[in-house]
């Protein structure tokens, strides 16, 4: 494909870069990535790849635009309020580069419809709001072989991580399963700093584009912490394990399952999962 004036001047500080150049921009173009969540974190996640010249991003969220999801939420404004956020995350996306296509899915992303939902695409991001659904997104990917970058955010902190098949521990292998009801207060009942969603959306944005291009290295097997009322980060290595359920010698988890959400988390933003013994 050759470039137009247009996206040469663009894509241009891309294409300075030699570990982009036109070679990698032009993978961004033909990329893939579908974002699971358009709030705290899938908004920067979604402004980001579309800025960057994605040439196609899947969003998929089922709810509408509240007005207490501004703080955070900085793809949406309060003339969306009401509004699919499906909707108004495309418009924006579309507004800021009009080379991307968007694929927008107002669903419930549950057992039934996530395999077929991820399956047309090169890169997951889990920016969702609760465990159940995070636990559903992992094994889902890591049955289909899909690489994915998982993300929360609370209060103050925030941590990632990135899945490769073959190259690192899953989401599952580090927490094996979602804590009991209560055991970690959501966002709503919490809080969290809006900022929170740009920092560590953005670096999940920035795994998906080091992935399209193959430059870098990603957080395979390791676990980014960040606290911003110290301005720490952390990076923790994270072991694998032979009888994971999902990815290990002898998975019992052979197809994706749901979770139950509790209530409370329906609302909630993507949680940080810190009670783990591994931590």
């Amino acid at each position: 494909m050759a470039f137009t004036n247009e996206q040469l001047e663009r894509y241009s500080r891309h294409i300075l870069l030699k570990e982009v150049g036109a070679k990698g921009q032009k993978k961004l173009l033909n990329g893939k990535v579908l974002i699971i969540g358009a709030g705290g974190l899938g908004a920067p996640i979604a402004l980001y790849l579309a800025a960057a010249g994605v040439g196609a991003i899947g969003i998929a969220d089922l709810d509408t635009v509240d007005l207490s999801n501004l703080q955070r939420q900085v793809i949406h404004t309060t003339a969306d309020i009401g509004k699919a956020k499906v909707q108004s995350a495309k418009e924006t996306m579309q507004a800021i580069n009009p080379d991307v296509q968007v694929n927008t899915y107002q669903i419930y992303v549950n057992a039934a419809s996530i395999m077929d939902l991820i399956q047309d695409y090169d890169f997951i991001i889990d920016g969702t709001d609760n465990f159940a659904a995070k636990f559903l997104i992992n094994d889902a990917c890591v049955l289909q072989k899909k690489p994915f970058s998982h993300a929360g955010i609370l209060r103050f902190g925030g941590q990632l991580m990135t899945y490769v098949p073959g190259e690192g521990p899953c989401y599952r292998c580090v927490f094996r399963e979602p804590p009991p009801p209560d055991a970690i207060p959501t966002c709503r009942q919490a809080g969290v700093v809006g900022a929170m969603g740009g920092v560590i959306g953005s670096l999940q944005a920035m795994e998906a584009i080091k992935f399209l291009i193959g430059k870098g290295d990603l957080l395979t097997g390791k676990l980014l912490t960040y606290d911003a009322l110290t301005m720490e980060f952390r990076r923790i290595k994270l072991p694998g394990r032979k009888d994971c359920a999902v990815c290990g010698e002898h998975p019992s988890i052979t197809e994706p399952f749901d979770y139950e959400v509790p209530a409370c988390d329906l609302k909630a933003e993507g949680e940080s999962h810190e009670n783990s013994p591994e931590l």
